[in-house]
């Protein structure tokens, strides 16, 4: 693959036979940027479970400290009173028959999909829309809530939802290159943090075995997997 520029400078700063820290990571992904528009930070695991299992599929959601830099848009599915809370909490799209419709017909401008416990037999028609761009509202991710007010205000606030695919990959956003370093390591902790604490029972052997932070079409970055704790001497060298 023909790489730009920019691309082959920004993967020259790195070396690939080594493992850097968290901080070192976001340092060197700022200083190298790729594109002309601010991008987005991205943090990629591989982790040693079998999604196969039901019993090892990792899938949460975490309050990013720091936002993730840009206000997501939610779509809720709610009626009455419902749907008065969700958007005085600032839904960008309310509705019931008529969002499903616009949905069905392939209007899909939306990053997260909140809906009412009621409308979910409804909104389970969206499965083969919604699921594979994993929007689908879940109980256990909050988006199926009678409080949606809520669920608005945390998604727009930089709530993340993550979720292992096939292949034992798991993906999050931790913020944007304009970040202070302090604010991109905060974010990776409290992430990394979850991630750890829903290690599956079932799960046997190295459960972080691969991470790697990039920026927006830059190359990724190897970070030392063994480095998930007591991040404080980091951030405060990062803040320097």
């Amino acid at each position: 693959m023909k790489r730009s520029k920019a691309y082959r400078q920004a993967s020259e700063a790195i070396d690939y036979e080594r493992l850097y820290s968290p901080g070192e990571a976001v340092s060197l992904a700022k200083a190298h940027q790729v594109t002309k528009f601010d991008p987005t930070v991205e943090v990629a695991l591989r982790l040693g479970v079998d999604p196969r299992k039901q019993d090892q599929m990792v899938r949460g959601t975490v309050n990013l400290p720091n936002g993730t830099g840009k206000t997501a848009r939610v779509a809720v599915f709610a009626t009455g009173d419902r749907a008065e809370e969700a958007r005085a909490a600032g839904a960008d799209y309310v509705g019931s028959d008529d969002l499903l419709e616009r949905i069905q017909g392939g209007f899909l401008d939306f990053d997260a999909v909140v809906a009412t416990p009621d409308l979910m037999g409804k909104v389970g028609r969206l499965g083969r829309v919604l699921g594979p761009r994993g929007l689908m509202p879940n109980p256990k991710t909050g988006t199926v809530t009678v409080d949606v007010a809520r669920a608005v205000t945390e998604i727009k606030g930089g709530k993340i939802e993550f979720r292992v695919d096939k292949n034992g990959n798991l993906h999050f956003v931790i913020g944007k290159a304009s970040f202070a370093p302090a604010a991109l390591l905060e974010n990776y902790a409290a992430a990394l943090d979850e991630v750890i604490r829903l290690k599956p029972a079932a799960a046997r052997g190295r459960y972080l075995k691969k991470i790697t932070v990039t920026t927006s079409m830059g190359p990724g970055i190897p970070v030392d997997p063994n480095q998930t704790r007591n991040l404080t001497e980091e951030l405060a060298e990062a803040s320097a």
